[in-house]
Formats: C-alpha cells, structure tokens, sequence
C-alpha cells in the first residue's frame, strides 16, 4: 500500500536563519553555502533556467526568480527598493521555496534577506577563487551598506583578504561598517574617495545601492590584474562600471541573458563576448590567464544561488534542529474533497413533542 507524502512544510523565519549564523558561525556558514553553489554550478546543465521575472517601479523593482532541475523547483521572491531605508525598512526583502518536483509540494519556506546577504557574498567568492590572482590580500570596498560585512567576510576567510579600503559617500555607513568588524583580524582603512581606496588593490568589490546608471569605475582608476567584483548593478538602469571597463576587461556572467538585461554589460552592444561561470568552474574555459589580466565579474544575482543557498538552510536547519513544521497545504481525507475543510458541521436533527389535542366530552 502507498503511503501518502507529508503535506507539512519546513519553516524557517529571520530568527532561525539567524540561529543558524550564529550556531555555525559566520565564516562556517559562508564557506559551507560557497560548497552548494559550486556545487550546484558543476551541475549547471542540469537545471531549467530563465531570467526572472521583475515587476519595476520609479523607486524600486520585486522580482520573482524561479529554477528547477528533474526533483526540486525553488523560486526566490525580493525587491530591491534603495530608498527604504528612510522609512527604516531594509532596501532588499525576500523569502524561498523549495518544492518537490513529483508532487508539487512545498517542502521548505524560509525567510531569505539575511540569507541572500550571505548567498551573495559567498557567490562573489566563489567566483573570485576562480578569477582572482592567486595570493589577494588587499581589496577595496566601495559601498558601505547592508551587504558590506558579508562581503568583506567572506573574502577574508574564502580568500585569504588581510586589508580591505573602504568607501562610502556617507560616512556613517563607513563607520557602522568598520565597528561591525572590529572583531576580525582584517586591517580596515577609511578612504575618503574611490581613487584612494582602489589604488593598490587586488580585488575591487562594488555594491553600492542607489538605482541610478553611476560610474563608480571608470577606466583610469583600473590597475593590471585587477579582479572587478560588480555587485550593485543589477537591474535595469542600475549600474556602477563605466563601458570602458568592461571594454578593457575579460567578462564572466552568470547567466548570460539576464545579465544583458539587468548588469553593467546592459550598457554594451549585444554581441560584447562575454563567459559564463559555470564554464569556468567545470573547466571548460580558462579564467584569468595572466597576472597583468584585469578581470570582472559582472554579478547580478542568478536563481540558482538561491536554490543553493535553500539547500544550505534546510539542509542544516534539520541537522541543528531549527525551524519548525507548518500546515501551509490542506491535510485532506479525501483528496477530492476540498470542500470538507469548511462544510458545516451537522446539526442534530431534534424532535418536538407534538402538543396534546383536547378530547371533547
């Protein structure tokens, strides 16, 4: 006899995710979510792609990114708006699924804003080890906000970045930034310009927020062999390379479609040559070839890594205990029955006496 699959889904909010951070710690929690997505990069052909689907808006967009291969489907829901944090809100907001692919239920909802920070950072490191030259120890950070620390981080324990320079156009980002990782053993330093905090780096990591096309490298702040972690830029109309720097460049992209429309390369003619990722990991296409190669990584955040990232946390979440079951699909009898959900209750039928008749004398 067949037994029927549980309809109870695993669910883990903000606080568990953060449970587990902290449970494993950050840099554990990086380095295992890296494992996944190269993980599941080495797989790349395995899994039905698409560019997600984004709804924009003046301030902001919300996005659906979905992807399957042959036993799980996951979709990621966020936003991006930059201006949020004037009314105390965060500028990205998400949560996932993870589906089976058999029976279409959903096995895993989780909160995903502070575990996308942490897919992000851990995806630009991935790409990084591949891209990098060898021996890094000096990267600038430029844009200071909620992704920073998770950035600097996760180059410092995946890569082995010491010093990191630092810049903001608002100072008190800066500061929040460098007081987050006062515990660490990287050497921070606060710049007061791009050009000062670019000059002499190995790795220049971007993520800034504001969705506007900005410049925030051009050509003339771009040294031999740099490796050029473009994170900002990922929609529409949000940039942060000049043209020219991705014209000097070696180009690798996630998923090529989608990031002609949403990254830096949006800017360039549609024939631009540009490298997939997933070439790279699996080695059918070098990386860098040389120490003098200025290299970019032209990230706009793929669902794949969201997929990864699910895998990580649920994987994990079951293994420490964290999270709970929830009743998100109707448990039925009858599964043809949905209606028994809210059909009323029987009444009891009840009986009346019927009143005496009066006998006439």
């Amino acid at each position: 006899m067949t037994s029927t699959p549980s309809v109870l889904t695993q669910f883990l909010s903000a606080q568990d995710v953060a449970a587990i951070v902290n449970k494993l710690g950050a840099p554990v929690a990086l380095s295992r979510m890296a494992d996944y997505i190269q993980a599941d990069y080495l797989r790349w052909e395995d899994f039905d792609k698409c560019a997600r689907v984004a709804s924009h808006s003046t301030e902001g967009v919300i996005e659906l990114m979905p992807i399957a291969d042959a036993k799980t489907y996951a979709f990621k829901y966020v936003n991006g708006h930059p201006k949020n944090h004037r009314v105390g809100l965060p500028t990205v907001m998400a949560f996932g699924v993870l589906a089976d692919v058999d029976t279409g239920i959903p096995e895993l909802l989780s909160e995903l804003t502070l575990t996308t920070a942490l897919r992000t950072a851990a995806m630009s490191a991935v790409a990084a080890r591949a891209l990098a030259r060898p021996g890094s120890k000096r990267m600038a950070l430029i844009g200071n906000g909620a992704q920073s620390e998770f950035q600097a981080l996760a180059f410092h324990h995946l890569l082995g970045i010491e010093e990191i320079c630092v810049y903001d156009t608002d100072p008190e980002a800066t500061a929040k930034l460098i007081r987050n990782l006062s515990h660490t053993a990287l050497r921070m330093t606060a710049c007061t310009s791009i050009a000062q905090a670019v000059r002499g780096a190995d790795i220049v990591t971007t993520v800034t927020a504001d969705k506007t096309n900005a410049t925030i490298l051009t050509p003339d702040l771009i040294e031999p062999g740099m490796h050029i972690n473009g994170v900002g830029g990922d929609c529409p109309g949000k940039t942060e390379l000049h043209p020219g720097v991705l014209l000097g460049a070696s180009v690798f992209v996630e998923y090529e479609p989608q990031t002609r429309i949403e990254g830096d390369l949006q800017h360039l003619p549609a024939d631009f040559a540009v490298t997939e990722l997933w070439q790279v990991l699996n080695g059918q296409v070098a990386g860098r070839a040389d120490a003098q190669q200025v290299t970019v990584f032209d990230s706009v955040g793929f669902a794949l890594e969201d997929y990864s990232a699910l895998r990580f946390m649920r994987d994990t979440a079951l293994a420490l205990g964290i999270g709970q079951a929830i009743s998100l699909i109707p448990e039925l009898a009858n599964p043809k029955d949905l209606f028994g959900l809210i059909r009323p209750a029987p009444v009891a039928a009840s009986f009346t006496q019927p009143a005496a008749t009066a006998t006439m004398a």
